[in-house]
C-alpha cells in the first residue's frame, strides 16, 4: 500500500518505510525510523525540522 502524507507522526507509527520528494524527486528513502531520525539530505531535514513541536525530534538543519 501507498499512502501519501504531510503527517510525519502518523507516517512513523504506521509505515515501515519512507521516501521524501521535492520538486517531483525522490530526495531521501529509507526505514521511517531511521530517515525520520537521522536523515542525510538537507531538504528533508528542513522539511522535518518543521515538526519539532509535534513530538518528532528537532534535526538540525546543518547535520
Amino acid at each position: 500500500m501507498v499512502l501519501v502524507t504531510h503527517e510525519m507522526t502518523f507516517a512513523r507509527e504506521v509505515a515501515d518505510s519512507v521516501v521524501f520528494m521535492r520538486d517531483g524527486f525522490v530526495v531521501e528513502e529509507g526505514p521511517t525510523r531511521q530517515v525520520i531520525d537521522t536523515p542525510t539530505q538537507p531538504a528533508t531535514r528542513a522539511f522535518l525540522g518543521h515538526f519539532h513541536s509535534s513530538g518528532l525530534p528537532t534535526v538540525a538543519a546543518n547535520g
